[in-house]
Formats: C-alpha cells, structure tokens, sequence
C-alpha cells in the first residue's frame, strides 16, 4: 500500500508559542509587582492607592495570566505539535486552529482589561465575568472540534498515552467551567451566582481543585509524556504504568475539591469524602511521576549536560513534590495548620514555577530549534537559566513555608495565663517581611532566567529557517493493524477514540455526582437561622465593591471552630449564616484577619479612617488605600435588577420590593452620613462608594447572637 505525504502544521504551533512566552513575561512582571506591594504597600509606584492596580485587582489577573495565558497558550502549543505527530495527520481544520488562537487571546485581553477595572465573580481562577465565560465556551468546543475530529481522520490506529490525558482534559474542563459559570447577569459585566454559601463553596472548589488538576497537572502529564521520550530518546518506561496512571488519577482527582474546605460549614461527610479521595491521589500521581523519571533510564549521563533534560527532571520532581504535599495537607491535622496562610501559597508555586513552568521551558529549548532547523544557539545560557530558575524557586517556597507554618503557630499560641499570645492579627503578620523580600528575590531571579530564555531562542530562531509546512507521509489507517488477541486489553479502546472520550466522561462524572448532588438537593435543608435576613439595598452594594475590590483576596469570612479562632474573631461561623450569599466569600488566605464577626465592632468612622489610611489605624497592615471610594459616587443604576436577580435565585425580598429599594438605599446611607458626621467628619456624602462598604462592614456577623463558650 503506498505512503499518504500530508503535511504538519507548525504555523499554529508558533503561534501559540509565541503567546506562551509574551503572556508568561506579562503575568509574571505582574507577580512582582504584587509581591512588590508586600513589602512596599505604599509606593505609589507599584500601584498602591491607584484604583486600577490596588492588590485587590491586580492579583487575580496575575494568577489568570500565569495560568491560562502562560500555562493555557503552552499547552495548546505542545498538543498542537505533539497530536499531529502522534496520529499522523495534518489537524482537522486551520480555519478552526486559527479560531482558537485568535479567539483564546481575544478572551486573555477581555481578562486582562475587565479584572482591573473590577468586574470579578470573585471565584479563585474563574473570576472573568458571564460574557466572558460563554466566550470561553465557545473557543473551547472549537478546540474540541478541531482536536477529535484530527483524531477521526488519523492514520494511526493507537492513541499513545499523551492523546489519553490531552482529551480527558478537555473533556473535565468543559464540564468544570460550564457548572461552576452558572449565573443570572444583573448588569452587562455583572451577575450573580446561582448558588449560594455552601452550596456555591463546594462547587467552587469541585471546579477550582480541578482547573489545577485538569488545566494544570494532566494536559502537561501528556506533554510529560511526549517531550520526555523524545528530548531523553527513550520509550516510556511502562505502557501498563501509565494505563494505571490514566485512568485511576482522572477517576480519583474530581473527588478532591472539598480538601479544600476542612473545618469549614461544609457538611463533615463532604469534607472527608475530600480527604479520602486526596490521599488515594497520592499512589497515582507518584505513579505518574516514577514513569517519567524511570524513563530516563540509560540516559542520566546526558541530564548533566543536556538543559532540556535537566528542565524536564525538575519539572517531573516538583510534580512528586506538589502531589506527595496535597494529600498531606488534605489531612485535617496539618490543614489545620497550614490553610488561609503563606504554607498554601508555597505549595501553589512548587507546582506552577517549578512543574508547570519548567516543563515549558525544556519543551521551548526542545521545539524551537526541531521548528527552525537549526541548534539551539547557547547550551550554556540555556544551563544558566536552569540554575537561575532553580535558584528563584528555592528562594520563594522556602520563605513561604516558613513564613506559614509560623504564622499558624503563632496565631494558634496561647500563654500561660489561657490568653492569645499574639492577640494582634497583626503583630505576627510584621514578623515576616524579610520572608516577602525573598521571595520577591525569588521572583526576580526566576523572571531573570525568563528573559535569558527569550533571547536565547530568539537568536535560535534568526539562525534557522522556519518550517510552517512540515513534509511528512504514513501510510493509511486501513494499513494499521488492529488490536491483536497478544495485546493488551486496553489496546482495543485506545483504537476508538470516542468510546475512550466517553469512558472518561464517566470517570470523572461520578465523584462529581456523587458530592455535588446531595449538596444541590440540600440546598433547601440547609439549617437555617431565623435571625438572618437578605442584605438591605445599601449592604448589598457595599458587599459588590468589597468583591469588586478583592477583599476576599487578603480576607476570610470564615472562623473555623479553634479555640485560637473563636477567641481572636468570635462565634465560629455556621451554614445557615450564608444561605443568602451569592457567591460565597470565604477566602483561602489570610493576610488581613477574618472579617466575619467584624460588624458593630468598629465605629463607622474607625472604618473611614482605616480605608484612608490602613497603617494608621492598624500599625502593620499590608493592606492598600482606597482613595476612589471616597470620591467615586455609588452607582445606583443596578439597584432594582439586582433584587430583582437575587429573588429569583431564592433570596426572599418581598414581591415589589425592587420599586422600594433605592429609597431604603438612600435613608440607610444618611443614618451613616449623620453618624460620621457626629464624628466631626464633614466631606463624605451618603452618595460615596465608602458608605455602603461602612453599612456592608457592620452588618457582617451580627445575624445571629455571639457568646463565648
């Protein structure tokens, strides 16, 4: 039977390839500048006090960029390359690739523009508001489109194990994204959650443990996979290990979600559901990771020399290190010490920095010069960079770990008189600046090992020639035997493609029923509390600029049932006190103290000082100035369609309340005006930004009657 000469697309890749590293630079500049803000909060030149770039806003910009600009755009970029090759075919359509890029950056813009100006559904890594998530949808069918339907018309009878990954993955994220974006807009750039408190909590963190583990951890264990094999010239070391790998990770990841939330007002059987399932995680990530490095076999003489291996070992070893550490910290005695601290914040960047990006990186040293057809211009700076790189991650996890396990202890400290030894949240907080100042450090060395990557394959690229239109040649799928009776078992679904893709909708389908329906079900049977009552008009607004300004970034609004937290904060805080929450705003760190108790414990002009200037009130806040909530005027146009919007989620305002609401709005913020007033505050009218976050700060926690037990 004579050969069939197709050609690869390298166009597309290159493209992607490009994004990947001009993203990876913008997110990353803008990491610094918020790891800047920490140890200089009030430099008006990084930002602080400016409405635009306040901590607030720019932080969830730096981790949507670092995630599905950077990481996103390589990912495309390996899969693009890596498909074509591994089924012997040209991608199904360049109309729908190109769709896919340019509609992929089209939505990065859309982020990078809506997340400073404010609109955020304040969810961790899926803040970007309704237009933007349908818009998300729709690239993502194209790119599903366009990657099965290259599978239909592969030559290549066998799917190889990287196939296996890059489609669960586009599968499971599909089904993430689309259920956790479930909102009614009130506005053209605003919504609301369809759920509510805790129910909207465990479906936030169903999707946000999973975006790690199927937008980060399993489309780069199929690029593992591929670029492994080929940088080291080895074959997988076990085709039966990574069946097991497959399947048993895919299965098990989607349970993991509620590790999330230990010792919260999540029902305790869904907190150790989370548990269980994040500790079985650990035999097949670990799994995973043995095949990768046991690949190399034969080769470690070349890792000394070779940069692409050294990136790749590195990578494969933080993966091991991020994955041995979850399942730690999903039990609930070290949880208990690490969660809402800087320890989470190490463990985040040993995987982003250390597995995510290394990984690119050994990928980009591996396909520019195969692209360009040439040598890879300098193996020493290439080497540089590893160290460089190497050395940045060490100077910024380490600090981290240190600073949250101490920060834990501290706070959780009592002296010998049954007292808080550290009473001020934030007298622990200032003992950690150094540990900020390195891992700015860190940062910087990293971003440094960036741009000498930059220059390195730029100069690669100028000494080669570019090849869009790769020659290659196959012989049809007909000509490809099929599974044999001596193969292995699974051999017969590899050779089906679509059967594989619904198998593996299944798998990660029934964790996600089996937590999420219940909780969906209880949603009415909720325990409710008959003192708490929806936001009035004017708390609701200053609750939507508290989201706006990311609030929820540095605060909690949970206090777990520890003596060290019910003596710092108050009654620790029960299910029914959130059932008119949409979204849910708990937090999951802590560089400011828990808020949930922190109504009528300050005067309302306490609050006005200590938004004009944070460190005056509060000697050792990090927290930044919010000069525009004094000037900007409220905006009252979304008034009656946000009622509106949350009875029909449930929230019981009375039938024809929405024509009453602005001129309750109005008298609430006098009473607040008056009260400032008596103060001897003159220059803030009731219509400013600053008053509604006044009514929304004093009402939190004051729902329900606290006493100390």
């Amino acid at each position: 039977m004579e050969m069939e000469k197709f050609k690869y697309d390298n166009s597309i890749v290159k493209l992607f390839m490009m994004a990947t590293v001009i993203f990876g630079v913008i997110g990353m500049l803008v990491g610094l500048i918020v790891a800047a803000q920490f140890v200089w909060p009030d430099t008006v030149w990084l930002g602080s006090g400016i409405k635009y770039t306040s901590f607030g806003r720019i932080r969830p910009l730096h981790t949507n960029a670092v995630i599905f600009a950077f990481v996103g755009n390589a990912f495309f970029a390996g899969a693009y390359y890596s498909t074509q090759r591994l089924v012997k075919a040209r991608m199904f359509s360049d109309v729908l690739s190109k769709i896919h890029f340019w509609g992929w950056q089209a939505i990065i813009l859309a982020a990078a523009i809506s997340l400073p100006m404010g609109f955020t559904s304040s969810k961790e890594y899926a803040e970007l508001e309704w237009p933007i998530d349908i818009a998300i949808t729709l690239i993502w069918v194209v790119f599903a489109i366009n990657f099965i339907g290259t599978l239909m018309k592969r030559r290549e009878r066998h799917l190889y194990v990287a196939i296996w990954f890059y489609l669960a993955s586009i599968i499971t994220v599909a089904v993430l994204h689309i259920v956790n974006s479930f909102a009614i807009p009130y506005g053209w750039m605003n919504s609301y959650s369809a759920f509510a408190g805790v129910q909207d909590a465990l479906v936030q963190w169903w999707y946000g443990h999973n975006a790690v583990a199927f937008f980060l951890t399993t489309p780069f264990l199929g690029l593992m996979y591929y670029f492994l094999p080929k940088a080291a010239n080895r074959p997988v070391y076990s085709y039966k290990l990574s069946i097991i790998h497959f399947w048993s990770l895919i299965f098990l990841y989607i349970w993991a979600g509620p590790h999330h939330l230990l010792y919260t007002s999540l029902p305790n059987w869904a907190q150790t559901l989370g548990t269980v399932f994040s500790i079985m995680l650990l035999a097949p990530s670990w799994g995973g990771m043995l095949n990768g490095l046991l690949t190399l076999r034969g080769a470690w003489d070349r890792v000394r020399e070779d940069a692409v291996l050294k990136f790749m070992v590195v990578a494969v070893t933080a993966y091991g290190m991020a994955t041995f550490e979850g399942p730690m910290l999903s039990l609930k005695n070290v949880n208990a010490i690490s969660h809402f601290t800087d320890w989470t914040i190490a463990h985040v960047h040993v995987g982003a920095l250390g597995w995510n990006g290394f990984l690119i990186f050994g990928m980009l040293y591996w396909l520019v010069p195969k692209m360009w057809s040439t040598k890879l211009y300098s193996k020493k700076m290439a080497n540089i960079h590893f160290w460089i790189g190497t050395l940045g991650i060490l100077f910024y996890v380490l600090p981290m770990y240190v600073s949250g396990m101490f920060q834990s202890l501290m706070w959780k400290q009592f002296n010998e008189f049954g007292n808080l030894a550290y009473p001020n949240f934030l007298e622990v907080l200032s003992q950690f600046k150094m540990h900020y100042v390195l891992r700015l450090l860190g940062g910087l060395l990293y971003f440094t090992g960036v741009c000498l990557m930059i220059w390195n394959l730029m100069k690669t690229a100028f000494a080669g020639s570019f090849i869009a239109n790769e020659d290659a040649e196959s012989l049809p799928l007909e000509a490809s035997p099929h599974a044999s009776k001596n193969d292995h078992w699974h051999r017969w679904i590899e050779g089906r493609p679509i059967k594989l893709a619904i198998f593996a909708l299944i798998a990660i389908l029934i964790g996600g029923f089996v937590e999420y329906i219940p909780m969906v079900i209880a949603e009415t049977n909720t325990p409710t509390i008959a003192t708490v009552k929806p936001y009035t008009p004017l708390e609701l607004a200053g609750r939507d600029i508290y989201i706006r300004e990311g609030c929820t970034v540095c605060h909690s609004q949970m206090i777990r049932p520890f003596r060290s937290e019910t003596e710092r904060y108050g009654e620790y805080s029960k299910a029914g006190e959130f059932v008119y929450d949409h979204p849910f705003v708990w937090g999951s760190k802590r560089t400011g103290p828990d808020l949930m108790r922190i109504g009528g414990k300050y005067s309302d002009d306490w609050h006005y000082y200590h938004m004009q200037d944070p460190r005056a009130s509060s000697p050792g806040s990090l927290m930044p100035i919010y000069p525009w909530l004094f000037e900007d005027d409220l905006d009252l146009s979304y008034v009656e369609s946000k009622i509106t919007t949350l009875r029909k989620l449930g929230v019981p305002y009375p039938e024809g309340y929405e024509n009453e609401a602005l001129a309750d709005l109005e008298k609430q913020a006098k009473k607040i005006e008056s009260n400032l007033k008596a103060k001897g505050i003159n220059d803030l009218d009731s219509k400013k930004e600053l008053i509604a976050i006044i009514a929304y700060l004093q009402r939190m926690g004051t729902n329900i009657e606290t006493s100390k037990e």
